[in-house]
C-alpha cells in the first residue's frame, strides 16, 4: 500500500498558488512517464471533468494524479459539503503541494494506483462512488494499466463512474474489456488538447 499521508511543509505551502505551474513543469521534466502534460489543467478542462464525474450524491471521491492541486481544488468545489475526496499520487512532491489546500474534505496520500482499494480501507472507506484519473495510460507499461483499471473497477460501487482525462485513447482499450463502452468527449481548450472518457460501473 502506499505510504502515509504527507505532513504539510513550509517548502510545499511555498509552491502553491503561482508557482504551481512551473513546478508541475519540473516535476514533468524529472518524471514525464508520469505525469500527462508539461502545465496543469486548464479551467475549461475542470469544468469538463466535473460535468463528466457527476458529483451531486458522491460521498466518496479518488482523484488519481492530483499534480500540483488544480483539478483537485475543482473537484472540492464541485462536491457535497460532507463529501471526502482522497487524492493519490506517487509523487511526494505533488503530494505535499495537494496536502496544503486548505479543506478538511481532502485527504493526501502518497501511493500507487493500484493499491487503490487499500488505500481507500485503510483511510475508513469500503469503495468509491468516483474516481477521476488524470495519471497517464499512454506511458504506462500494458499490464500495468490493466491491473489500475481493474483495480477501480473493484473499488467502485455499482453505478459509481470512472473519469479519465487523456491525451490518447488507450485508456479506452484498456478500460471496455472491463467497465464495457464508454462515453468521450474533447476539450480543445487544453495543452494538450484531452479527451474526457467516462464509465459507469453496471456490475
Amino acid at each position: 500500500m502506499g505510504q502515509s499521508v504527507i505532513p504539510k511543509t513550509d517548502q510545499a505551502s511555498s509552491d502553491t498558488g503561482k508557482k504551481a505551474p512551473f513546478t508541475f513543469f519540473l516535476e514533468f521534466l524529472r518524471h514525464p512517464m508520469e505525469i500527462g502534460s508539461v502545465i496543469p489543467s486548464s479551467a475549461f478542462l475542470e469544468r469538463r471533468i466535473l460535468a463528466a464525474a457527476d458529483l451531486e450524491n458522491a460521498a466518496v471521491v479518488v482523484e488519481l494524479g492530483c499534480g500540483t492541486g488544480g483539478t483537485t481544488q475543482a473537484l472540492l468545489e464541485g462536491m457535497t459539503a460532507d463529501g471526502r475526496l482522497l487524492a493519490v499520487d506517487v509523487n511526494e512532491r505533488f503530494t505535499q503541494l495537494v496536502s496544503n489546500i486548505p479543506d478538511s474534505r481532502l485527504i493526501a496520500q502518497l501511493g500507487s494506483a493500484t493499491d487503490i482499494g487499500q488505500i481507500l480501507k485503510a483511510h475508513g472507506f469500503e469503495n468509491a462512488d468516483v474516481v477521476v484519473s488524470g495519471i497517464p495510460f499512454s506511458t504506462m507499461p500494458w499490464d500495468l494499466g490493466e491491473s489500475i483499471v481493474k483495480a477501480i473497477h473493484a473499488c467502485l460501487k455499482p453505478g459509481g463512474r470512472f473519469v479519465a482525462y487523456q491525451a490518447s485513447r488507450r485508456v479506452q482499450k484498456l478500460s471496455e474489456p472491463v467497465f464495457g463502452r464508454g462515453s468521450e468527449s474533447l476539450e480543445l481548450i487544453n495543452v494538450p488538447p484531452m479527451r474526457v472518457h467516462r464509465w459507469i460501473k453496471t456490475v
